[in-house]
């Protein structure tokens, strides 16, 4: 009765806690998957498919997929785009080259590939969990929505690729390059010289 609020308070402490602690131990799980590339991505095609599968079985939920589709080439042009964009902002040292003679520099995604597996995992997830609620049904032909996302997607990539050849940079790598030493033709030609 002095309204100190000692019972209110009791009972936050223990879920803010329990909060905390579910929050670090995420952490340290996203941490520890980091250099785990291809088992994350085995995961997320996991839940592609689990979600695929659930949409196929309700046959409905079209929206959420279109929704889905739409979140996830937003997220790959973010992938495929580099950091500075050299069409939209003044270079400032950390420009891609341009030229033969420019200096090299490495390429920069502006959406880290850690962030863009995690935000479409949590897609998929969000997503699968849209799938029980009878509210975001909304029933529509989805061939009309198919072909508008096929559409979209098509002039988005010609778009992203055009950016791509225009300023000459390609956002993939594919392993360390390795210096692989003179040509067997040239060092004997060399040793036949002398």
């Amino acid at each position: 009765m002095d309204g100190t609020g000692g019972d209110g308070a009791t009972a936050v402490a223990p879920l803010a806690k329990l909060r905390s602690d579910f929050s670090r131990e995420f952490q340290r799980f996203l941490d520890r998957s980091t250099p785990h590339v291809v088992q994350r991505w085995l995961g997320t095609v996991a839940a592609a498919l689990i979600y695929v599968l659930r949409v196929y079985y309700v046959q409905g939920f079209y929206i959420v997929s279109y929704g889905l589709g739409i979140y996830i080439l937003n997220l790959l042009i973010g992938f495929l785009s580099p950091k500075v964009d050299p069409e939209l902002e003044v270079p400032d040292g950390a420009s891609l080259p341009t030229k033969g003679s420019d200096e090299f520099k490495p390429f920069i995604r502006r959406l880290p590939e850690f962030k863009f597996w995690y935000a479409i995992t949590k897609a998929f997830c969000v997503a699968f969990l849209m799938t029980f609620f009878s509210v975001f049904d909304v029933p529509v032909f989805w061939p009309i929505l198919l072909c508008y996302w096929l559409v979209l997607f098509v002039l988005t990539m010609k778009r992203q690729i055009m950016h791509m050849i225009k300023y000459r940079y390609v956002p993939f790598s594919i392993g360390k390059q390795r210096y692989t030493g003179r040509k067997r033709g040239a060092s004997s030609s060399s040793s036949a010289r002398d």
